[in-house]
């Protein structure tokens, strides 16, 4: 029998950066600057009233012009930045770590867990998942914590299958196995052996599952079900927009391109992140 040097098996990486790693890095990074100091690049503050300069259009002192209330829109589309990127991570951060952690023990003892995950994530995929958060939602009442409580009870049954479905066959290989002759305890294979080599994919489904809670956590925006006005959120604005699309156009199209943005920053972060990660034979 070989003798066993390391406790895990090591895996080689490919370190060369890939176009949609960088170009999803550069446009999060920008996100998450405006996130953290909005004050920066907002020529003005977000809900800062100017009677004067109703449903502006478009110019140099307004370049995203400004709304029925005269607030400048360029500002009050950065400062949403803070409150969807808050719901990007705060929405998707429960369900990655707790349904890692379940998916991880399904996978390792099987059995009648295994069969009831299953049992979940079909009852589960039957039904929109947008529908199952807005009713969710409806039900607790409109505002972020109750947001995430909705994306807490449904999404972490995703990352608990993906993951177990990685640990069943991790937990059939030689180290796995060797951990158990040395005497390892089965949380010790679990966490330190085991979860390293299965938590890839679990990452890179955690950074675009960020995209689709922004464009959920806008949704709810728009349906008044989430952040509620006169707040900063993209889904707001463009709520707060309808009414005008024929007049005033800018108030709906510079939110919805920011959504855009930031959807195509996680989408494109995560493949480039897949590809980095992905093990080399």
């Amino acid at each position: 029998m070989t003798a066993i040097t390391q406790d895990t098996p090591v895996r080689r990486y490919s370190l060369r950066l890939s176009w949609p790693l960088v170009i999803g890095g550069v446009i999060l990074f920008a996100g998450l600057l405006l996130a953290i100091v909005p004050e920066l690049a907002a020529p003005y503050q977000p809900n800062a009233f100017d009677y004067k300069s109703i449903l502006k259009p478009p110019s140099w002192a307004h370049p995203f012009g400004t709304d029925n209330f005269g607030r400048d829109m360029l500002s009050r589309v950065i400062y949403a930045y803070r409150v969807d990127m808050e719901i990007a991570v705060f929405a998707t951060s429960f369900p990655f770590v707790f349904g890692t952690l379940i998916g991880a023990l399904v996978g390792y003892y099987g059995g009648w867990a295994e069969a009831v995950l299953g049992r979940i994530v079909d009852a589960l995929i039957t039904f929109p998942l947008l529908v199952l958060v807005i009713a969710i939602v409806a039900i607790l009442g409109p505002g972020l914590s109750n947001m995430y409580i909705a994306f807490g009870i449904i999404y972490w049954v995703f990352y608990a299958r993906l993951i177990a479905g990685d640990m069943k066959v991790q937990r059939h290989l030689d180290y796995a196995a060797a951990g158990k002759v040395m005497g390892y305890s089965d949380l010790r294979i679990i966490l330190r052996h085991l979860l390293p080599n299965v938590i890839v994919g679990g990452i890179v489904y955690w950074m675009t599952d960020m995209a689709l809670a922004i464009l959920i956590g806008s949704s709810l925006g728009y349906l008044g079900l989430g952040v509620q006005p006169p707040a900063s959120e993209w889904g707001v604005l463009i709520a707060g927009g309808k009414n005008y699309m024929s007049t005033a156009w800018w108030i709906t199209i510079f939110p919805g391109i920011s959504i855009v943005l930031a959807g195509l920053g996680f989408s494109l972060f995560g493949d480039g992140l897949a590809d980095l990660l992905r093990p080399r034979r």
